[in-house]
């Protein structure tokens, strides 16, 4: 921007003070201020919105490029897969596959096992099963079965002494 020195700013201050007088002067140096300091924060935002197209720019072509790097890698291991497969396959028919041929033998298919049958878990999912394992509840004497207090009593109880 312009440069101003000290020297400079002195003489616009004098010839201010002389055309406008003392009197205006302060409003007049104020208002100035306001303007100047607008100027500045539209030249600061003029500069912060380039600045971050500028980055928007670089930030779509950074992703492009990652995209087509990601596009060449899925390329290159969907085609080792695929040759993978095929190896896989044709080793699999020449080493002893199964084969089991049709009455009119013009059709041969490979013999395939059938897959594993479900098997239930065998849990009842509507049980409410605490955190603390029966073995510690066991050990520090927890009581897990209900009793009534009549039979509490009679566990309890002490011996008869026949006396």
């Amino acid at each position: 921007m312009i440069d101003f020195g000290f020297d400079k700013i002195a003489l616009i201050g004098a010839v201010a003070l002389i055309v406008i007088g003392p009197e205006k002067l302060p409003r007049v140096a104020r208002t100035v201020g306001h303007l100047v300091g607008k100027a500045q924060r539209y030249v600061a935002d003029v500069k912060a919105e380039v600045n971050r197209s500028i980055e928007l720019e670089e930030l779509k072509k950074m992703k492009t490029e990652f995209e087509d790097a990601a596009r060449n890698v899925e390329q290159s291991v969907a085609s080792q897969i695929h040759d993978t497969r095929t190896e896989l396959q044709k080793s699999w028919h020449d080493d002893g596959t199964a084969v089991l041929a049709s009455d009119t033998g013009d059709q041969v298919a490979a013999w395939t096992p059938p897959p594993p049958e479900y098997k239930h878990p065998k849990k009842n999912w509507r049980l409410k099963r605490g955190a603390t394992p029966q073995w510690y509840k066991q050990r520090a004497g927890v009581r897990v079965k209900a009793q009534s207090g009549a039979a509490r009593v009679a566990r309890f109880r002490p011996p008869r002494s026949s006396a």
